[in-house]
């Protein structure tokens, strides 16, 4: 089969790399994450796009499937501290800001960031991570 006749084989591929079985809803939620860049998503705004785009699920399959990619490794939660759990496509260490007003989370390059700590502190998060999301209103 040529390449061109599989246009989205890329999504079966970030599955099976995350051990997840390629199912055509895990496939199409794949398509609308991967399928334009980098960005920031909730439960609400993916189902809401899915349904858009003409896919059959439930508000809960979206919830229980990007738990299941945060789980394997394809996508970081940002919990903002509002009740709304949102998604990042972006798996490198980076910071966030949140707009409360606007409900929506932007990229802050963790290198334009300063955190200072005590001793005590820097040495308990020696084998840690730090997730920093300031949070505006």
């Amino acid at each position: 089969m040529a390449k061109n006749e599989r246009p989205f084989a890329w999504t079966v591929d970030i599955l099976r790399q995350a051990k997840l079985r390629p199912t055509c809803q895990r496939m199409g939620l794949v398509k609308l994450l991967f399928g334009n860049g980098n960005r920031h998503v909730c439960a609400e705004q993916l189902f809401k796009e899915a349904r858009d785009a003409g896919m059959s699920l439930s508000l809960a399959t979206v919830y229980n499937t990007l738990n299941q990619f945060k789980t394997a490794g394809i996508l970081q939660e940002i919990l903002t501290g509002g009740g709304k759990t949102y998604f990042d496509t972006t798996l490198r260490s980076h910071a966030h800001i949140f707009c409360a007003s606007k409900e929506c989370v932007e990229d802050i390059d963790s290198a334009d960031l300063k955190i200072e700590m005590s001793d005590a502190l820097a040495e308990r998060m020696k084998n840690g991570t730090i997730e920093v999301v300031i949070r505006i209103p």
